[in-house]
């Protein structure tokens, strides 16, 4: 993941692209939070690469100062990244994100154990988010799991299992959502189809109508006495 004039290029558009406040490359580079945090990461990227890993951190940290969104220097990030709004963003050491990946404020890429379950200190802790992937606002994506391809992560999941490709998840812990009859192709701003069902949800559905018919049957059974 090299960075580069073009690359940087490519987080510009990104903003354009995806934030309808955004109108030009100017208004972007001087009024977008996300973007001011993507550029230091760039910078902290390449000197953490360099072996300046004290004074990247330091860096690290002034950005997080200035922007509220915490991007570990050693993170592995693609080109066209957008963090919309970004407060309270955190993506840890080991995060891998792969190219035209969005994502919304108070999402965390976070780890869950330094140790492995044979006792052995973990070298990859935090997730690896495949390319096309949208993560709603306060969505936390936890350990060395891996989201593949055009997934989208509906607000506030949290997700501790590998996600494959093409699929939406939602809930706590994150579960796959079902597709309704249309499917919305258009960009979603917070990583939910709103013709997406919820499995859990049409169950609880499903129990309440069951519940309620049970109800009336007992009660007329208690009239026709």
């Amino acid at each position: 993941m090299k960075t580069n004039y073009k690359s940087i290029l490519q987080d510009i558009d990104a903003v354009i692209a995806r934030d309808p406040a955004t109108t030009s490359r100017v208004e972007a580079v001087l009024c977008s939070s996300g973007l001011h945090a993507i550029l230091f990461y760039r910078l902290n990227h390449y000197l953490w690469k360099k072996n300046f890993r004290l004074f990247s951190r330091v860096l690290s940290q002034f950005a997080r100062f200035l922007t509220g969104i915490e991007i570990h220097p050693g993170a592995r990030v693609g080109t066209g990244f957008f963090i919309d709004h970004g407060m309270g963003v955190v993506i840890g050491e080991t995060a891998e994100i792969g190219n035209n990946v969005t994502l919304y404020h108070d999402v965390t890429l976070g780890g869950t154990t330094v140790f492995s379950a044979k006792g052995k200190v973990m070298t990859k802790r935090h997730p690896t988010i495949g390319n096309n992937v949208i993560i709603g606002s306060g969505a936390q994506v936890l350990g060395p799991i891996k989201i593949g391809d055009n997934v989208k992560i509906g607000s506030n999941a949290v997700v501790i299992r590998d996600v494959e490709a093409n699929t939406t998840v939602v809930g706590v812990p994150a579960h796959k959502a079902e597709k309704g009859k249309k499917e919305n192709k258009c960009f979603e701003a917070y990583g939910l189809n709103p013709d997406l069902k919820d499995p859990i949800e049409q169950k609880i559905d499903c129990l309440n109508k069951e519940l309620e018919l049970l109800k009336k049957q007992l009660q007329a059974q208690k009239n026709g006495k």
